[in-house]
């Protein structure tokens, strides 16, 4: 099973489901394209006020699916296609919706998880929830649009830790540097975040609307990927990175 996005609607709430079951909800190829697709009819639906966007299962969403990776990123073409096209789809998608997106996050929220959440207007943690983008140890780097959305939202400083440190962060130290909104209890995030979701739907959609499209005006669009970005598709390091990973052994670089 490569996972799916679910999304259900009650009257004006919406609610995007991220759900890998065994894989902490790690986005597979076909979840971005489902991703893609649910933000894309959530735009160019109408009575939708507010979105949560979760995971299933106690967890938010792990990071990518690397049982995949072996059958496309070793090309450079196939990589470009996969990032620029798969992953930059379903997050632009949610980027450009002007709906208020509003993020419950508990338990993993690492790579991809990051990435997404950093898409949501509000972001709302367990106590628990962790937060990463250890991927310097699967000898790849973050996508340079991916990355600068990471950087706008949690901070260059937060960014470079988790890029070239493989730093992971509890939820309290990602309120601290201004990437949450709120962390709360263990066991109170569902009660607590649909309340705010409600109160969200209570208010005029159209100023929700209007308001996003100022607010994403102010922050300026992300720049396209050069030519280079992805040379690195068949390198050594990228070929172990992986290969380590998926074997469960420790990667030499």
């Amino acid at each position: 099973m490569s996972g799916q996005v679910h999304l259900a609607i009650e009257q004006t709430l919406a609610r995007v489901t991220l759900s890998h079951p065994g894989k902490f909800n790690a986005m597979s190829r076909a979840m971005w394209r489902e991703l893609k697709a649910v933000f894309l009819d959530l735009q160019g639906g109408a009575g939708v006020r507010c979105v949560i966007v979760v995971g299933e299962g106690g967890h938010f969403c792990a990071g990518g699916d690397i049982a995949e990776y072996p059958d496309f990123r070793f090309d450079e073409a196939a990589l470009r296609d996969f990032h620029e096209g798969d992953v930059w789809g379903g997050l632009g998608a949610m980027l450009a919706c002007d709906v208020p997106l509003l993020a419950q996050i508990e338990g993993n929220c690492m790579g991809a998880g990051v990435e997404i959440a950093s898409c949501c207007d509000i972001r709302v943690a367990a106590s628990g929830a962790r937060f990463g983008a250890p991927i310097a140890k699967l000898g790849f780097p973050m996508a340079p649009r991916e990355a600068a959305l990471v950087a706008r939202e949690a901070g260059a400083a937060t960014a470079r830790e988790m890029l070239l440190e493989a730093a992971v962060f509890d939820a309290a130290e990602m309120k601290a540097r201004g990437f949450l909104n709120t962390v709360l209890p263990d066991g109170t995030l569902t009660t607590a975040v649909l309340a705010r979701a409600q109160r969200i739907c209570a208010q005029s959609p159209q100023a929700a609307r209007l308001n996003k499209q100022a607010l994403r005006a102010t922050r300026g669009a992300t720049t396209a990927t050069d030519d280079t970005a992805y040379r690195y598709a068949d390198s050594p390091e990228h070929h172990e990175g992986i290969a380590a990973f998926l074997a469960k052994r420790p990667a030499v670089f």
